[in-house]
């Protein structure tokens, strides 16, 4: 493990451009607050996990964070200033206001973790890195270690959107505690996924400009119409034990 007391001054910077956008969001009952304000949360306890010293390489793991973020502040930027932005983000944004507030969440998770997070490692991870197998293992293992942050906010999240929400219908309220085990194994296997597509798009790169955009283009359809089928009427939770969280790029892509 790191030693503890990596400054995060960057990424403490970026907590306060997020900070900065919720509260307009919030003012207006704005439907995007739910996911930009879980998301705010969860860079703040990866923040707190980077100053105990709980990564191997806490200043890769600042700056791919970073770059994970920006990636959804520049959709959401784009999408505020009437600028389309990538389709998935399109699909999330534009989500009916009356869905549950679990469910915007989701949406924006689902739009963020399978198109945005391999573009991310992508770029704090070279080509050549791609190669580098004892590297890589360092750096697979931080981006599991973020399982672990994220795991441990699933609950808290949950409280803070039933009560945004309320408690729901019976059904709902008997469901949590799967909704909670259900969210965390999701979240570990998108990820799982998402290191496949980083590959897949690092071996795409080096084949030239034009194949990694045809590539990314394919990502880009299968991340905006997993984001579609969320936004069907039900038990999202119950959808995503037959359909997966995560969506991978077909083998030789």
């Amino acid at each position: 493990m790191a030693a503890a007391g990596h400054n995060g001054r960057v990424i403490e910077e970026l907590i306060a451009r997020m900070a900065a956008l919720l509260e307009p969001l919030a003012a207006a009952g704005d439907q995007r607050q739910y996911f930009h304000a879980t998301y705010l949360r969860t860079t703040t306890a990866v923040a707190d996990e980077l100053k105990r010293g709980g990564f191997a390489d806490p200043d890769w793991v600042e700056r791919w964070d970073v770059a994970f973020a920006g990636l959804y502040l520049d959709a959401l930027e784009a999408d505020l200033a009437g600028r389309k932005p990538t389709l998935p983000w399109q699909i999330a944004f534009g989500a009916p206001a009356g869905l549950p507030a679990l469910r915007h969440v989701l949406l924006g998770m689902n739009a963020h973790i399978n198109y945005d997070l391999p573009q991310a490692l992508l770029a704090v991870i070279t080509d050549e890195q791609f190669d580098d197998a004892a590297l890589l293992a360092r750096r697979e293992a931080d981006h599991q270690a973020i399982d672990d942050v994220l795991a441990s906010r699933v609950a808290a999240e949950d409280d803070e959107l039933t009560r945004l929400s309320g408690p729901g219908p019976l059904l709902d309220r008997l469901l949590r505690p799967f909704n909670r085990l259900g969210t965390q194994r999701f979240l570990r296997e998108a990820r799982r996924k998402v290191w496949a597509n980083a590959i897949a798009l690092s071996r795409a790169r080096r084949q030239g400009p034009d194949t990694y955009a045809a590539v990314l283009a394919q990502l880009e359809e299968l991340s905006a119409a997993k984001v579609t089928t969320l936004q069907a009427p039900g038990q999202v939770l119950l959808k995503l034990a037959a359909t997966g969280f995560g969506v991978r790029l077909p083998p030789g892509a």
